[in-house]
Protein backbone atom coordinates (compact mmCIF):
# COMPACT_ATOMS: atom_id res chain seq x y z
CA UNK A 1 0.00 0.00 0.00
CA UNK A 2 1.44 3.43 -1.07
CA UNK A 3 1.11 6.61 1.71
CA UNK A 4 -0.10 9.48 0.25
CA UNK A 5 0.40 13.33 1.54
CA UNK A 6 -2.68 15.08 3.35
CA UNK A 7 -2.89 17.33 0.23
CA UNK A 8 -3.72 14.29 -1.98
CA UNK A 9 -6.08 13.27 0.56
CA UNK A 10 -7.56 16.25 0.66
CA UNK A 11 -8.23 16.07 -2.94
CA UNK A 12 -9.40 12.78 -3.25
CA UNK A 13 -11.84 13.72 -0.30
CA UNK A 14 -13.15 16.67 -1.72
CA UNK A 15 -12.11 16.23 -5.58
CA UNK A 16 -15.08 18.55 -6.41
CA UNK A 17 -14.78 21.63 -4.21
CA UNK A 18 -10.58 20.95 -3.50
CA UNK A 19 -9.71 24.10 -5.40
CA UNK A 20 -12.96 25.97 -3.97
CA UNK A 21 -11.61 24.63 -0.50
CA UNK A 22 -7.64 25.17 -0.99
CA UNK A 23 -6.26 27.93 1.65
CA UNK A 24 -9.43 27.26 4.50
CA UNK A 25 -9.22 25.79 7.33
CA UNK A 26 -10.47 22.63 7.52
CA UNK A 27 -10.83 20.39 10.50
CA UNK A 28 -10.15 16.75 9.96
CA UNK A 29 -11.69 14.08 12.71
CA UNK A 30 -10.09 10.82 12.69
CA UNK A 31 -13.14 8.61 14.21
CA UNK A 32 -12.50 5.02 14.69
CA UNK A 33 -14.44 2.40 13.44
CA UNK A 34 -14.05 -0.76 15.44
CA UNK A 35 -13.58 -4.08 13.62
CA UNK A 36 -14.05 -7.40 14.49
CA UNK A 37 -10.11 -7.96 15.44
CA UNK A 38 -7.75 -9.45 17.26
CA UNK A 39 -5.12 -6.78 17.51
CA UNK A 40 -2.53 -7.66 20.58
CA UNK A 41 -1.93 -11.28 21.66
CA UNK A 42 0.90 -11.06 23.70
CA UNK A 43 2.71 -13.83 26.35
CA UNK A 44 5.44 -12.51 29.13
CA UNK A 45 7.07 -14.26 31.59
CA UNK A 46 8.33 -11.39 33.81
CA UNK A 47 10.76 -11.93 36.85
CA UNK A 48 10.74 -8.56 38.74
CA UNK A 49 7.84 -7.54 40.94
CA UNK A 50 8.00 -3.88 39.35
CA UNK A 51 6.11 -4.82 36.05
CA UNK A 52 2.81 -6.77 38.30
CA UNK A 53 3.04 -3.62 39.62
CA UNK A 54 3.10 -1.46 37.17
CA UNK A 55 0.23 -3.70 35.46
CA UNK A 56 -1.94 -3.32 38.75
CA UNK A 57 -2.26 -6.65 39.54
CA UNK A 58 -1.08 -5.93 43.32
CA UNK A 59 -4.19 -3.90 43.90
CA UNK A 60 -7.87 -4.57 44.25
CA UNK A 61 -8.94 -7.79 44.18
CA UNK A 62 -5.25 -9.01 44.13
CA UNK A 63 -4.12 -7.02 47.16
CA UNK A 64 -1.60 -8.90 49.00
CA UNK A 65 -0.69 -11.41 45.79
CA UNK A 66 2.66 -12.14 45.22
CA UNK A 67 2.63 -12.97 41.36
CA UNK A 68 6.09 -12.78 40.78
CA UNK A 69 7.04 -15.54 38.91
CA UNK A 70 3.89 -16.03 36.68
CA UNK A 71 3.24 -15.76 33.11
CA UNK A 72 0.91 -13.27 31.91
CA UNK A 73 -1.25 -12.92 28.77
CA UNK A 74 -2.10 -9.50 27.38
CA UNK A 75 -5.04 -9.67 24.88
CA UNK A 76 -6.90 -6.64 23.07
CA UNK A 77 -9.99 -7.03 21.10
CA UNK A 78 -12.23 -4.54 18.90
CA UNK A 79 -15.17 -4.49 19.39
CA UNK A 80 -14.48 -3.71 23.19
CA UNK A 81 -17.28 -5.46 24.58
CA UNK A 82 -15.79 -8.55 23.01
CA UNK A 83 -13.49 -8.75 25.91
CA UNK A 84 -15.84 -10.08 28.15
CA UNK A 85 -16.62 -13.26 26.08
CA UNK A 86 -13.05 -13.82 25.85
CA UNK A 87 -12.56 -13.67 29.52
CA UNK A 88 -15.23 -16.56 30.00
CA UNK A 89 -13.41 -18.29 26.60
CA UNK A 90 -9.76 -18.01 29.10
CA UNK A 91 -11.04 -19.03 32.22
CA UNK A 92 -12.61 -22.05 30.96
CA UNK A 93 -9.88 -23.10 28.66
CA UNK A 94 -6.99 -23.15 31.05
CA UNK A 95 -6.24 -22.63 34.69
CA UNK A 96 -6.03 -18.83 34.76
CA UNK A 97 -7.37 -15.88 36.69
CA UNK A 98 -8.02 -12.39 35.25
CA UNK A 99 -5.78 -9.67 36.12
CA UNK A 100 -7.98 -7.10 34.18
CA UNK A 101 -10.36 -6.77 31.71
CA UNK A 102 -11.49 -3.40 30.15
CA UNK A 103 -14.83 -3.90 28.30
CA UNK A 104 -14.66 0.01 27.06
CA UNK A 105 -11.01 -0.34 25.70
CA UNK A 106 -10.97 -3.96 25.02
CA UNK A 107 -8.24 -5.32 27.36
CA UNK A 108 -7.32 -8.70 29.18
CA UNK A 109 -4.69 -9.63 31.19
CA UNK A 110 -4.86 -12.73 32.38
CA UNK A 111 -2.40 -14.56 34.64
CA UNK A 112 -1.13 -18.12 35.60
CA UNK A 113 1.66 -20.69 35.05
CA UNK A 114 3.13 -20.45 31.58
CA UNK A 115 1.65 -23.63 30.03
CA UNK A 116 -1.78 -22.38 31.16
CA UNK A 117 -1.47 -18.54 30.33
CA UNK A 118 -0.18 -20.20 26.74
CA UNK A 119 -2.62 -22.66 26.21
CA UNK A 120 -5.77 -20.06 27.22
CA UNK A 121 -4.47 -17.01 25.05
CA UNK A 122 -4.36 -19.77 22.01
CA UNK A 123 -7.86 -21.21 22.74
CA UNK A 124 -9.17 -17.57 22.81
CA UNK A 125 -7.30 -16.61 19.70
CA UNK A 126 -8.47 -19.57 17.99
CA UNK A 127 -12.29 -19.34 18.95
CA UNK A 128 -12.52 -15.74 17.76
CA UNK A 129 -10.63 -16.36 14.50
CA UNK A 130 -12.37 -19.75 13.73
CA UNK A 131 -15.70 -19.78 15.47
CA UNK A 132 -16.80 -15.89 15.49
CA UNK A 133 -14.65 -15.01 11.47
CA UNK A 134 -12.42 -12.22 13.56
CA UNK A 135 -9.19 -11.09 12.24
CA UNK A 136 -6.45 -12.55 14.32
CA UNK A 137 -2.33 -11.61 15.08
CA UNK A 138 -0.15 -13.76 15.78
CA UNK A 139 1.02 -14.73 19.57
CA UNK A 140 4.19 -12.93 20.64
CA UNK A 141 5.73 -14.32 23.66
CA UNK A 142 8.72 -12.95 25.33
Amino acid sequence: MTRITKEELLERLFHDDYEHLKGKRLRMIRVRVPGKEVCLAHILTPSQACIYQNLALHIGVHEGEDHTGEAVGMIRFTPWEAVVAAADIAVKSANVQIGFMDRFCGSLIITGRLSDVQASVEEVVRVFREELGFHTCEIHKS
